[in-house]
């Protein structure tokens, strides 16, 4: 066979093995709190599950960063996240590249003081721009290239703002078209729209009452909604789940039997025309559905979950299809499965799992990612049909309680731990 056709052949052998590879890993970065769409969903496919043969490999760690419970946002090379330091609280930018820090911007004048020190939030990146709540409780818009701080808002200053506990603030912000929204948690202040190139208040909403839980903020993070055909901005705050008017800020629907008086902490699951909250303490879950009533919303419990049935501590839950799936229990992470429209447990509920204590739940590529408090992560299959582990390992390093949320973006698994994050890879 003449050279020039061996070389031809084999220049196009590589050419499709590569068009392959690519095809088959859909990789995408992962760019504010719980993802693309801030509901703990990776669209990420072509990825390595089979962790009992082929557990994932540590691609590279960095140590060094702070204290802190916060998860990362990753854009094209750059990673994000915050962290106590000496002095302050700060927003790091990390070179995936070459590992390194690429710069440090304070948000803080001194290192902010509450239960469990360290910083919470997940930066929101937007172009040229990111968005950050330190635990002290404040928004900061910074520059991407350098840290550089465009502008800042104090909650307790602007919007005599506070928290339901002492735990510190813990939202991540929301990035939706030419605002920026955020949860201050006054009074008359709940959540805030602000333009998010100047900080300049476009609106706030009333905050909602009831008896049960507190003033105040949760440690929840704002998710979009438009059922009843009114877009809106929905959270749980200190006295429970409640949606305002996306276009004024007005207050659209309150539900007060899932709050308590401890911390209301997992996101809301936007279902349609339905909500799916719970909280811990010895709460439960319910699901609402929220329809129009006049010009505002009605928001009607379909069921609720006594705490002994479901309960979410913290680390969230993910909705996927006709089911939610999360850890359940009070400082527990069992894995389970519930059927949305009915509240029936599919499976699940007992079964402790690789870890202990809560758990942090992502999804990708047919599979739940635990992330388990005492530090273990497992992969499980994301299916009604029954609780089947994909395989688990333990970090490199784990210093208890692992709280921060993994993340995932281009084919790797990122685990903050405290000072250290761990980069594993996923694809292979």
């Amino acid at each position: 066979m003449p050279q020039r056709l061996v070389f031809w052949l084999f220049a196009c052998s590589l050419i499709l093995t590569f068009a392959i590879a690519a095809d088959s890993l859909q990789a995408e970065d992962w760019p504010q709190w719980r993802g693309p769409s801030r509901d703990g969903i990776s669209n990420e496919t072509g990825l390595n599950f089979n962790w009992e043969q082929n557990p994932p490999k540590l691609l590279w760690k960095t140590e060094g960063l702070g204290n802190g419970y916060a998860s990362v946002a990753v854009v094209g090379d750059r990673i994000y996240t915050t962290s106590n330091g000496e002095v302050s609280q700060a927003l790091l930018a990390i070179d995936a590249n070459t590992h390194q820090r690429l710069w440090a911007s304070k948000m803080t004048d001194h290192v902010p003081k509450h239960g469990y020190d360290g910083s919470r939030c997940t930066p929101a990146v937007d172009g040229d721009y990111l968005y950050v709540i330190p635990s002290n409780g404040k928004i900061i818009c910074m520059k991407t290239a350098d840290g550089e701080i465009v502008w800042e808002k104090d909650f307790a200053e602007e919007w005599d703002g506070k928290m339901m506990s002492s735990w510190g603030f813990s939202e991540s912000p929301l990035v939706d078209g030419d605002w920026v929204l955020c949860t201050p948690g006054g009074n008359d202040a709940m959540i805030v729209a602000l333009d998010k190139l100047t900080g300049e208040e476009v609106w706030k909403s009333k905050a909602p009452t009831g008896e049960k839980g507190n003033d105040g903020a949760g440690y929840a993070s704002i998710q979009i909604s438009n059922a009843a055909g009114i877009k809106q901005y929905v959270q749980m705050g200190g006295h429970g789940a409640f949606g305002v008017r996306a276009s004024d800020g007005e207050l659209l629907w309150s539900y007060n039997p899932v709050a308590n008086g401890t911390a209301n902490i997992p996101d809301l699951l936007v279902d349609g025309d339905y909500i799916f909250c719970s909280t811990s303490y010895n709460t439960g879950a319910a699901y609402l559905h929220l329809t129009k009533d006049g010009e505002g919303v009605k928001a009607t419990e379909q069921y609720f979950l006594r705490p002994n049935t479901f309960q979410n501590h913290h680390g969230n839950m993910i909705l996927l299809g006709d089911y939610v799936y999360a850890g359940h229990g009070h400082k527990n992470g069992f894995p389970i499965c519930i059927k949305t429209d009915s509240g029936d447990i599919t499976w699940g509920g007992k079964i402790r799992g690789p870890g202990t204590e809560s758990a942090a739940i992502i999804y990708a590529d047919g599979h739940l990612i635990f992330r388990y408090q005492s530090g273990e992560v497992a992969a499980i299959k994301a299916t009604p049909d029954g609780y089947e582990l994909s395989g688990s390992f333990t970090p490199d390093v784990v210093n208890a309680p692992a709280w921060a949320h993994p993340a995932i973006a281009n084919g790797k698994l990122y685990l903050r731990d405290q000072e250290t994050l761990m980069v594993y890879d996923l694809a292979n």
